[in-house]
């Protein structure tokens, strides 16, 4: 009798945990209406978009024309497709610094597989075997031994780019074998006016939208996010949820570096450099709460965009280029500020 009130009991505390845990993701998840909307991040970022768009029309002719709109959109979708991946790290409260050397170390695999004669095809899974494989690392130091998230995302930019280094004997890729020409129309062309790279961002982001609204991964990740003891509770296999997560940053860092590499014809190992700051500054600015449990599928790419303009505007503006990582800067800090506030009103 005593054996069954206790079992009784511990099956009331595990779907207890289930219901909280389940509550808690509802919370965090985006929901619809025009109310929710209004209240996200980012509906406020797309706001300081429009805003700032509507000055640069005014004062500045080239900045609405046909060909900067092209620039635009095309820069921004590079950095919007690896701050897909960036957002579910921070969703766990991690963070992946790792991207920017990532990026060149994918685009000399890769380079290095094309110019020896292989077709597209390989080269494809050469880049991405090399973003998974990074990924995996990342995830296991960090999941399994517990150690710090910067402390060895840090250590994976040093080593990726050494490691790029010495693969290419610190020279430039820019033969792509036999397939050049597909490659580089993937990746720098467009199809009915919008560059190639735009549509494969749209897709991404279309995908990660339905991944956080009804996938049974994305809600273990916002789980993990909120609270990972509890996640762990529930029954929520925590350390692999971890690995998978950042083996999902880094391929999506090796789909970037791919479109990257095609579109501007040349592989260098100095690619990349500096990218994870505007990647990590692209994901919160877009949402992405540094704490953890918070993730919009469109903050990434609206964060993507507020970026680039910004670097757009102020080239159009006259103001010197120096200025630039200031300013993604002051937008980062006002992001969290006003995440920060936020969480304070709720």
């Amino acid at each position: 009798m005593s054996n069954t009130k206790n079992n009784s009991n511990i099956g009331s505390d595990k779907n207890t945990d289930h219901a909280a845990i389940d509550e808690n993701i509802t919370q965090r998840q985006e929901v619809s209406g025009i109310g929710a909307v209004i209240r996200t991040q980012p509906f406020w970022v797309l706001l300081a978009i429009l805003c700032i768009a509507a000055v640069m029309t005014y004062i500045s002719e080239p900045f609405m024309t046909e060909r900067n709109m092209f620039n635009i959109t095309r820069n921004f979708a590079f950095f919007g497709i690896m701050a897909l991946g960036m957002s579910a790290v921070i969703c766990t409260a991690g963070i992946d610094l790792s991207v920017g050397s990532l990026l060149g170390l994918c685009a000399i695999t890769l380079g290095l597989t094309m110019q020896a004669g292989w077709g597209i095809e390989l080269g494809f899974i050469v880049c991405m075997l090399t973003a998974a494989i990074v990924g995996f690392i990342n995830g296991v130091l960090i999941a399994y031994l517990k150690m710090a998230p910067f402390v060895v995302t840090l250590g994976m930019l040093a080593m990726a780019r050494s490691i790029a280094m010495v693969l290419s004997n610190n020279k430039m890729i820019y033969e792509f074998g036999p397939d050049m020409e597909l490659f580089e129309w993937i990746g720098g062309e467009s199809m009915l006016g919008v560059p190639n790279v735009v549509w494969l961002l749209i897709a991404m982001t279309l995908i990660f939208w339905w991944v956080w609204k009804y996938s049974t991964w994305g809600r273990w990740v916002i789980a993990i996010g909120g609270n990972a003891h509890a996640a762990k509770l529930a029954g929520i296999p925590v350390e692999r949820m971890i690995v998978s997560v950042y083996v999902v940053c880094s391929m999506c860092t090796g789909l970037a570096a791919f479109m990257f590499i095609g579109y501007t014809g040349s592989a260098t190992n100095g690619m990349g450099v500096s990218y994870e700051l505007n990647v990590i500054a692209a994901s919160v600015i877009g949402g992405a709460n540094l704490m953890g449990g918070v993730v919009y599928a469109f903050g990434g790419a609206i964060g993507a965009a507020l970026v680039e303009l910004i670097r757009n505007s102020l080239l159009l503006a006259g103001i010197p280029a120096l200025w630039q990582q200031f300013f993604v800067g002051l937008f980062l800090i006002l992001a969290v500020l006003l995440e920060q506030i936020r969480n304070r009103g709720r």
